[in-house]
């Protein structure tokens, strides 16, 4: 299958909100989702596209229809003191009425089918209901009872309603295009390999096994095995990483990325589905289709609210056609305002466009929310549980302390030296970090000879013409070396010493000890200073935890821990009332990232399939858990913000458009100006959830 059709997306042209990866019906409003296109230079959001521009199009054309309406209503001419008359003047105003009702009104008919054949009516069902009570009553008052009709205000409206609807979809639009940008990062066509020469391809054909040429400034097009040349690759819009990272033979690149200042020759290993950048827009998506608890809430209410709009309307014409009567066309054109004020379109909208924003811009800082429960709880946490190696540490040995036997007469650089050229031919990861420091102190490594590897003890070989032995104390005794007592650092006992002997003396000892990452201790730091407590999970002995869990400000230190017993740890602290986030790798923690109130795995990297989490990182940073924290916290203040509005709004504009001001103020919300209220309230909500884009996560 190709790249095209495994990150082919629908998308409903009514609600930019409901994106889905199979075609269907629009889970909201019932109408036939539509294609995103994308990926080619010239491709547009079409489903959302589509119906904004169709909006635009239907207000411009019945917008002089509109005009020429309103001037030959008798109100208008009357409060604007002049006059119009001709024979036939009612009937052509119905004509004109009829086509701006038909034609502007035909895009809010099809969603109220849709809403209704769902049984979910919402604000299409309302805005049709509205137009249509204005229309019939129009008509009745041109051919059964003479009188004067609501065909203006009834035109203004359905002119206002497509406005609005066109300037809300544009500021939506800019609230949830940011997947198909994502997808269109994926460059058309790549530089081929193929029998010597190099030919353009269509991204979507290349097979695994193909190699491309990646010249300067040119986005990678594919996932792949850089095998020749070296380069500075930015990724910051795959895995949040912000500086550019060195990539040389051997190394991966990730489809998407934009090459820097080197020619990459690249060797496909993923294509389709497997792609990193499928799999990320994979979860985007699913993280925009799933629901906070909070939008439960706003669904429901919206639900409610149309009842309330249909009652507010039944009970403003009743009242003041009966109880209060100002007749027929005051109470008709009061309950058709209240009907409109209070279409939910902006409750409706409250949640889904700040989950759509949150989603991406956690993707672009290396956050992939796969379920908004889990984000939405994450601002709750009052422990977060690290597990230790490979979390808070790199999870690789690196060298702490060089002590060398004086009476040996070598120095600490030669004994690295001399253990390096040995331990460079094992495959051990503590050999790896004495060859790793010999690197960082540029000391230079030597060849060895006669290498011999003791299974669970060290290793021997010639180096320089000398016979160096490299292991535990048990190596030595067992080539009879007698070890010199010499004063170990305080450090010793949480560190693993790698005794080494040259010619049959003892010549010193390299301690090497797990490497603490840079960032943890700024992270717990962090998360300290937001209120929440740390914990962390390790298999080492509690003097070693201990020293960790000091140095780092841990709060509570679990040793002796036992892959299978992490989720009894997480069980604990749940069981003292605590919301339990787990960080770990989202392999052997798998368990506990499920136990956990929110699941955390962390340095995904380019494998974000984590199955048992709710959150993936992308990078192995504890800081980005604090920043997922950020984000939670930041996301809920939106929702809030947004459900305050779009509920007072409703509280306070309900009320006005029933006439509660008339009798006293004289103040009379018209059904025009109950439409503009109700667009400008939806596109408030969008607009202030697009703020969110510009907060900082660090």
């Amino acid at each position: 299958m190709t790249r095209g059709e495994e990150m082919r997306m629908y998308t409903c042209p009514m609600d930019p909100d409901v994106i889905r990866d199979m075609p269907g019906t629009c889970p909201k409003c019932g109408m036939n989702l539509v294609p995103m296109k994308t990926g080619g230079k010239n491709d547009v959001h079409a489903g959302h596209g589509g119906a904004e521009e169709d909006f635009r199009r239907r207000f411009f054309i019945t917008l002089p229809l509109v005009l020429l309406v309103t001037i030959l209503s008798s109100n208008i001419q009357q409060w604007l003191g002049f006059h119009i008359a001709f024979s036939g003047e009612g009937l052509a105003v119905f004509f004109i009425g009829t086509l701006i009702y038909l034609y502007g009104g035909l895009p809010f008919f099809k969603a109220a089918k849709g809403e209704l054949s769902h049984k979910n009516p919402a604000m299409m069902t309302l805005v049709t209901f509205a137009i249509t009570v204005a229309y019939g009553f129009s008509i009745a008052a041109t051919f059964l009872f003479p009188g004067q009709s609501l065909y203006w205000e009834m035109s203004t409206l359905i002119s206002v309603f497509l406005l609005g609807h066109w300037l809300e979809m544009r500021a939506v639009r800019g609230a949830t295009g940011a997947l198909a940008e994502l997808v269109k990062l994926i460059p058309p066509s790549a530089h081929l390999v193929k029998d010597g020469t190099i030919v353009d391809m269509e991204t979507e054909k290349l097979t695994i096994g193909d190699r491309v040429i990646v010249k300067p400034g040119e986005k990678i097009p594919i996932d792949g095995i850089v095998k020749d040349g070296e380069s500075s690759v930015e990724e910051s819009m795959i895995t949040g990483e912000s500086r550019p990272v060195p990539k040389k033979v051997g190394n991966t690149v990730v489809g998407g990325s934009l090459n820097q200042d080197g020619s990459l020759t690249v060797e496909v290993s993923k294509t389709g589905a497997d792609t990193a950048l499928a799999q990320i827009v994979k979860l985007i998506r699913e993280a925009q289709s799933s629901k906070p608890n909070v939008q439960r809430l706003a669904d429901r209410a919206a639900s409610v609210l149309f009842y309330i709009a249909v009652a507010a309307g039944a009970f403003s014409f009743i009242f003041w056609y009966f109880l209060s009567p100002e007749g027929a066309i005051f109470a008709a054109t009061v309950a058709v305002a209240a009907v409109v004020v209070a279409c939910p379109h902006a409750l409706g909208l409250a949640i889904p466009t700040v989950t759509s924003i949150t989603s991406t811009l956690g993707a672009k800082n290396g956050i992939l929310i796969k379920d908004m429960k889990g984000l939405e709880m994450a601002r709750k946490l009052d422990y977060v549980v690290f597990d230790k190696t490979g979390t808070l540490t790199k999870g690789e040995f690196g060298v702490t302390e060089v002590i060398s036997n004086g009476e040996a007469r070598i120095s600490d650089d030669d004994i690295l030296k001399l253990a390096a050229s040995v331990d460079v031919l094992s495959e051990h990861s503590i050999g790896k970090g004495i060859v790793d420091e010999t690197k960082r102190r540029n000391i230079a490594v030597l060849g060895a000879k006669n290498f011999l590897s003791y299974p669970g003890k060290g290793a021997t070989a010639a180096v320089d013409g000398k016979n160096v032995a490299v292991g535990n104390q048990k190596l030595l005794e067992e080539l009879k070396i007698a070890m010199k007592e010499i004063e170990m650092p305080a450090e010793a006992k949480t560190s693993t010493p790698v005794y080494v002997a040259v010619d049959g003396v003892f010549a010193g000892v390299i301690f090497l000890a797990d490497i603490i990452r840079d960032e943890s201790k700024e992270a717990i730091r962090k998360l300290r200073a937001m209120g929440m407590k740390t914990a962390m999970l390790t298999g080492d002995t509690e003097d070693v935890a201990d020293v960790v869990g000091r140095e780092l400000g841990i709060d509570t230190v679990f040793a002796h821990v036992l892959p299978e017993d992490k989720v009894n740890k997480v069980k604990e602290l749940q069981r003292g009332g605590n919301i339990v986030a787990m960080v770990g790798d989202g392999v052997n923690d798998a368990p506990s990232l499920t136990q956990a109130h929110v699941g955390i795995a962390i340095g995904a990297g380019t494998d974000v399939a984590v199955e048992s989490a709710d959150i993936v990182l992308m990078k192995n940073d504890p800081l980005d858990v604090v920043k997922t924290i950020t984000l939670s916290r930041k996301t809920n203040k939106k929702m809030v913000q947004n459900l305050a509005w779009a509920t007072g709004y409703n509280v306070f504009a309900i009320p006005i458009a029933a006439g509660v001001l008339y009798p006293s103020l004289g103040v009379l919300l018209r059904p025009e100006w109950a439409a503009l209220l109700m667009s400008a309230s939806s596109v408030i909500v969008v607009m202030n959830a697009l703020l969110l884009r510009k907060q900082k996560l660090d």
